[in-house]
This record gives structure tokens, sequence and C-alpha cells, in this order.
């Protein structure tokens, strides 16, 4: 009413964001000295860009796919996610494409394999750089201090309050198999 269809509206910027001034697009975090930091997420569209130009075709699926993941979930909870929760989801697809891999390599299917270990490696660029298993116990012992856990039982409220230190920078198995140990000490 008013308006051309899929035209913006002085209240939002051109992509139809709300809040921000017309014409106005902030300020882009570069690494090269040109504004803040990049996040995570402009990362992954810049590799995007990257395959597109490079003609990758296996890399370029596998960045749309994580893009997709993104934007499912940012869609569903109404949010933006910031990069602790890029580096979940980037967690999940490896976790996804691990199990695949095994299933793939039980049924007898190499060529699956291989196109799942390819996703994989890509996928494992964008995960910070993981913790050892020393670490992993360290950061573990810490927090059973803290907490005052004693045992077994306390399995729950340990794993609770590590899953969100640990999170995309260990395994958590092994940082589950690190809390059991430690507990049973």
């Amino acid at each position: 009413a008013g308006r051309a269809p899929g035209r913006p509206t002085s209240a939002r910027d051109p992509k139809g964001h709300e809040g921000a001034p017309s014409g106005h697009w902030g300020s882009v975090d570069l690494p090269d000295g040109r504004g803040a930091v990049m996040t995570l997420k402009d990362r992954i569209t810049e590799d995007m860009k990257d395959a597109m130009r490079a003609k990758d075709a296996p890399r370029l699926s596998t960045i749309r796919l994580l893009l997709a993941a993104i934007k499912q979930r940012e869609v569903d909870e109404r949010i933006v996610l910031d990069d602790a929760a890029v580096v979940g989801i980037v967690d999940k697809l490896i976790k996804q494409r691990k199990d695949s891999i095994t299933q793939f390599a039980a049924g007898g299917r190499p060529d699956l394999v291989d196109k799942e270990t390819a996703e994989l490696k890509v996928l494992e660029v964008y995960l910070p750089q993981r913790l050892s298993a020393d670490e992993i116990a360290a950061e573990v012992a810490a927090i059973v201090a803290e907490l005052g856990a004693a045992g077994p039982a306390d399995m729950g409220k340990v794993m609770a309050a590590v899953k969100p230190r640990l999170a995309g920078r260990a395994d958590m198995g092994a940082v589950s198999a690190a809390v059991k140990q430690r507990l049973t000490q």
C-alpha cells in the first residue's frame, strides 16, 4: 500500500533489515585493518565466494550446506548467531559426517566415505584449535573442584558446567570420558 513490492522502507536497510537507516550497511569487520575482526559467519560467506570463483564444486556445496544450517537456526529462533553458536553448528555437522563415514564404511560404500571425508575436511577449518587430552583433563579438574563434585552422581551437574566452556574447543565424547574418570577417582 503506497510502496512497490520488494522495495525497502526508509526504516530498513536495502536488504530489508530493521533498525538500520536506509543505505547504511554498518562497518564491515575485515582482518586487514579496515575495521575490527571478521565474524566466523562472514568468513564462511567469503569462503563461499572464493569457492564460487575457483569453481570448486565440492567445497562450495559443503559451505552452502553449512550456511543453510546457520540460516535455518537463525530463522527458527529469530536471532543472529554469534561465533560460539556457529561453532556449535559446525561441530554438529562434523559429528554427522563422522557418523556417516562409519555407516558408509560398514556398508561398503567407499565412494560415499570419500565424499563425507572431503566435507569433513572443509568443515574442520571452521573449528577453533582443539584442546589436547591433558588440557581437557585440567579444565575438567578445575570445574569439578569449583563445583565441589564428589562422585558419579554429580556427572550431569559437571557436564552441564563443562559443555558451555568447552563447546567447539573439545570433542564432547572425550570431555565426557574425562569427567567420568575424574569423578570415579
